[in-house]
């Protein structure tokens, strides 16, 4: 059994429950934020903050990433949105376009889409070579390591929903005048390959769950919920990555909800 088969997604969040919920995490990582940046606390730079969000077509990505950095200054993170590589880009190691985008210490960067593209579409796809893909576990692995080593906290999520959640939400895009620039044909060819994809996830996960970078499998057939449980493992990650590098963050009780 892979991995995508044990999330339960039966998790639920009632408006009241998730709108308090919501605030807290929100407060709490604000304050995190503050403290890394060395703008709360000692004023030293803490960690870089690296969020990597992957997921199906409809899974709830962008909408758990606006609840992540509505808390923040503007100023005090970087978006970053990945389509399909550029003509130019190809010309290049596939990780190379990432590189520009990385936080620096005390910096926060989220990436909607990321490098595994690599061992998922473009190997499901045909785009990467059998040899290239799997080469691409060792290289990712290596390249995470780097990344903790200098100092970098990795949060990686995978946002899972069922097959037929994913065609609800799907039918109620096409429907909706400002949804429906949402929905592709592109989008619509994916879920024909859904067992090609979720075998591809499985292996992402078991070779690419490592110690200083695991993988975050959110169950995200309940939005409300999925969204308090991304501000929930990256708070919990920014604190186990805090204490092992020996930056001090403020305690949570500093929080006024």
């Amino acid at each position: 059994m892979g991995a995508l088969a044990e999330v339960d997604l039966s998790g639920r969040l009632k408006r009241k429950e998730y709108e308090a919920a919501l605030k807290a995490r929100q407060l709490r990582l604000a304050q995190l934020r503050l403290a890394l940046g060395g703008k709360l606390g000692s004023g030293g730079l803490g960690p870089a903050l690296l969020v990597l969000f992957e997921g199906w077509d409809a899974s709830g990505k962008g909408g758990a990433i606006k609840r992540l950095v509505e808390p923040l200054d503007a100023r005090h993170v970087r978006v970053v949105q990945y389509a399909a590589p550029t003509p130019d880009e190809k010309r290049h190691f596939y990780l190379q376009r990432f590189v520009g985008q990385l936080p620096g210490h005390g910096g926060m960067a989220v990436f909607d889409r990321t490098w595994y593209g690599r061992v998922l579409v473009e190997r499901v796809e045909g785009l990467a070579s059998t040899d290239q893909w799997e080469r691409a576990y060792g290289e990712i692995v290596d390249f995470e390591r780097f990344l903790h080593l200098e100092g970098c906290i990795i949060v990686k999520f995978w946002l899972h929903i069922s097959p037929a959640e994913q065609l609800k939400r799907f039918q109620e895009r096409e429907t909706d005048p400002l949804k429906q620039w949402k929905l592709t044909e592109e989008d619509w060819r994916n879920r024909e390959k859904w067992d090609q994809y979720a075998a591809a996830v499985d292996e992402m996960v078991e070779r690419t769950s490592t110690t200083w970078a695991p993988w975050h499998l959110i169950a995200g057939e309940n939005k409300r919920f999925a969204r308090v449980a991304v501000l929930d493992a990256t708070i919990s990650e920014i604190e186990r990555g805090c204490q092992s590098m020996g930056f001090e963050l403020p305690p949570a009780s500093d929080v006024q909800v």
